[in-house]
């Protein structure tokens, strides 16, 4: 059992781990303004946000994959590389924010941005429901399977519509990316449905 457990705990330390790097490739992207008055910050605009959504991105899918990682029981070759797929995916995420802060937010750039998003949550998809298909049936009910599932089904849903309003309207469609992302914001919501079942 502990050997089963090291083994979980070495996937999320990799995780982890590629997480933290990717992280730092987009820190690296933010470059300071030539000028030195407060005024010179304004046509950063589109970095902020496009660095403030990827960053928050980033944070929901290190703490969703950190609950989700909780549950596995053994990391199967099918599960190690989902996972791989996942972070390749987000891996993605430093070049899109890049492109969409120096295009201030141009069509194709935030198109590129959404369907990024979209492959993520694909990827987390296909992850998500290996590591259910796993997890102790007396841990997590049929009504938490399900309600996880349709979540990540609808931020597909939005991705997708983002994605096709770009093109159209930039903003609308990166503000319509940006709320898929709330609905990860309380991934402890499924655990604590979890311990409810336990209980």
């Amino acid at each position: 059992m502990q050997e089963k457990r090291l083994s979980a705990d070495r996937l999320g330390a990799f995780s982890d781990a590629v997480i933290a790097v990717i992280i730092t490739v987009m820190v690296l992207e933010l470059k300071a303004p030539e000028g030195s008055a407060f005024a010179d910050l304004v046509p950063l605009w589109p970095t902020a946000i496009s660095y403030a959504a990827s960053y928050l991105f980033i944070a929901v899918i290190w703490v969703n994959h950190h609950h989700l990682l909780h549950l596995v029981r053994q990391p199967t070759p099918r599960l190690i590389w989902l996972n791989f797929v996942h972070l390749f995916a987000v891996s993605l995420l430093p070049f899109a924010t890049a492109w969409v802060a120096r295009s201030h937010m141009a069509a194709a750039p935030v198109v590129v941005y959404a369907v990024i998003f979209l492959l993520i949550d694909l990827a987390y998809l296909a992850f998500e429901r290996a590591v259910l298909a796993q997890a102790d049936r007396s841990l997590i009910s049929e009504r938490v399977r399900t309600w996880t599932q349709r979540r990540t089904l609808l931020a597909v849903l939005l991705f997708t519509g983002g994605a096709a309003i770009a093109p159209f309207v930039p903003l609308l469609g990166f503000a319509t990316v940006c709320c898929a992302l709330l609905l990860y914001l309380r991934p402890e919501a499924m655990s604590g449905l979890a311990r409810q079942v336990k209980l």
